[in-house]
């Protein structure tokens, strides 16, 4: 009889319990807007350097453009908002946060219900994680936590 091989499990920095996810609600309801605010930013100088494309055409990287300064500066915001967008994301996802979707808020913290690796679900608006899926799962597979509750733990090799 063929060994079944167990799936791989991914790298995660830190796995959450339900308290701890949490407790760390609030400074995600002070992260979220932050991001929130630079990503649509982010669309206006989007919408912005396509104005500016649509305009000059084939000309937008020319040297003398008539609007070159403007374009730099939008080029540059562009970059330097990427970079804080990422910075802010990535530091997240070290922590063994994903952001699901920024304008519904849902985001899922890495967590441990019976023994298998799942994501804790909270949605803004939500006043506590109350839900959690599996890994391949999403939103639509949320399942309560409350029965689980005891039984969502830290795995001591992916904690810290």
């Amino acid at each position: 009889m063929a060994r079944e091989t167990p799936e791989p499990r991914p790298a995660i920095a830190r796995r959450w319990t339900v308290e701890q996810a949490n407790a760390h609600l609030p400074q995600l309801d002070e992260v979220l807007p932050q991001l929130r605010v630079m990503v649509d930013r982010l669309r206006a100088v989007h919408e912005e350097v396509h104005r500016l494309a649509s305009f000059w055409g084939s000309e937008i990287d020319s040297a003398d453009l008539p609007d070159r300064e403007h374009k730099d500066r939008l080029d540059q915001e562009w970059r330097r908002l990427t970079q804080r967008i990422e910075d802010r994301v990535g530091a997240l996802r070290e922590e063994g946060i994903e952001i699901k979707d920024l304008d519904s808020g849902l985001i899922d913290f890495y967590g441990t219900v019976d023994g298998e690796l799942v994501f804790l679900c909270w949605q803004r608006g939500e006043d506590r994680v109350a839900y959690y899926h599996p890994l391949s799962g999403g939103y639509r597979t949320r399942r309560p936590i409350e029965k689980n509750a005891r039984r969502a733990t830290v795995d001591p090799r992916g904690s810290h």
